[in-house]
């Protein structure tokens, strides 16, 4: 599709915590190109930097307002964070549907490059979209990273597998797990930049999320009543589309020292039976490409590859 004749947008840039009105508004934005689209289009991680206090100037918002006065409407966001793991910003763009194909986002990513050095950042695509590739390409980035969207369909239960003995396994307890969970999640995802990085600001944020439900958090202890794996799911609301609501196994987690018990899929496999007890539909989650062993063992319990989530950056140096 070609693109229309640019529309004059005003912009608006805002560093660190956002007003909850603001924010309230980048909510909906994103709920609304989430039913558009498919895919959320900003991550929880992003959600929950727009709105700490402890953002700073390590957070940039570029608004895009579209309209005169109080006709205004929001058209588009685009947020910069200042990654410490990567050293990198890590930006993720959104238009609103109703305003896409008229250059909002190519206009809020030329503002944002009078603040940074477009071609040094790193971009989440939710979704292999045409318009983000030609977008990367246009500042010089190409994709280093790539993070299936897999799916599982209907709502036929798993066999559960009966865990080592000496194990046990119950439900996360807030204000007594945090602390462990925390602890457990950095050596678990040791090598994973996003989820490894965890705080308790982090983790109390998602906790005060409308769709956190500690009955759906599971956690496995070993017969020294040390947190060794977990299944933290997640449920999201049914759309107007949709007749159930959609389950998603939101983190798997096993520490190192106890790989090779077979937690991965004896917790995967609980989670996903609790989702489907809670009346979802279907269940996604979301995993590395180059993470073989994951993908082979969801594959295993139904799930197919559904989209991919598409990171750009900088053409890696051989």
């Amino acid at each position: 599709m070609n693109e229309l004749p640019q529309k004059t947008v005003s912009i608006q840039k805002v560093l660190g915590e956002l007003e909850q009105s603001s924010l309230a508004e980048i909510r909906e934005l994103a709920t609304v190109a989430a039913a558009q689209d498919g895919n959320p289009p900003l991550s929880d991680q992003t959600l929950v930097a727009l709105g700490s206090e402890d953002s700073g100037e390590n957070v940039i918002t570029l608004q895009a307002y579209s309209g005169e006065g109080t006709d205004a409407q929001l058209s588009g966001v685009i947020v910069a964070i200042d990654d410490p793991i990567s050293q990198r910003w890590v930006v993720e763009l959104v238009v609103h549907p109703d305003f896409r194909n008229h250059g909002i986002g190519r206009q809020l990513l030329e503002k944002l490059g009078e603040q940074l050095d477009l071609s040094q950042i790193l971009t989440w695509a939710h979704g292999d979209h045409e318009a983000a590739r030609k977008l990367a390409a246009s500042v010089g980035l190409a994709r280093v990273r790539e993070l299936y969207r897999m799916r599982r369909e209907g709502t036929d239960s798993l066999e559960e597998t009966p865990l080592q003995r000496g194990l046990s396994l119950r439900t996360f307890r807030v204000g007594e797990d945090e602390a462990a969970w925390l602890e457990a999640n950095a050596k678990s995802f040791a090598d994973h930049p996003e989820q490894g990085s965890l705080t308790y600001a982090d983790l109390d944020a998602r906790m005060n999320e409308n769709w956190f439900d500690p009955s759906g958090f599971f956690l496995a202890f070993d017969q020294d009543h040390q947190l060794i794996a977990f299944h933290w799911t997640k449920i999201h609301q049914a759309t107007a589309d949709q007749s159930r609501p959609m389950g998603e196994v939101y983190v798997v987690g096993v520490v190192p020292e106890a790989q090779g018990l077979g937690l991965g899929r004896a917790l995967t496999t609980v989670g996903i039976n609790y989702l489907l007890e809670q009346g979802v539909g279907s269940v996604l989650l979301y995993v590395d490409a180059e993470n073989e062993a994951a993908v082979k063992l969801y594959r295993s319990l139904g799930f197919t590859l559904w989209s991919a989530d598409i990171m750009y950056g900088p053409e890696p140096i051989n």
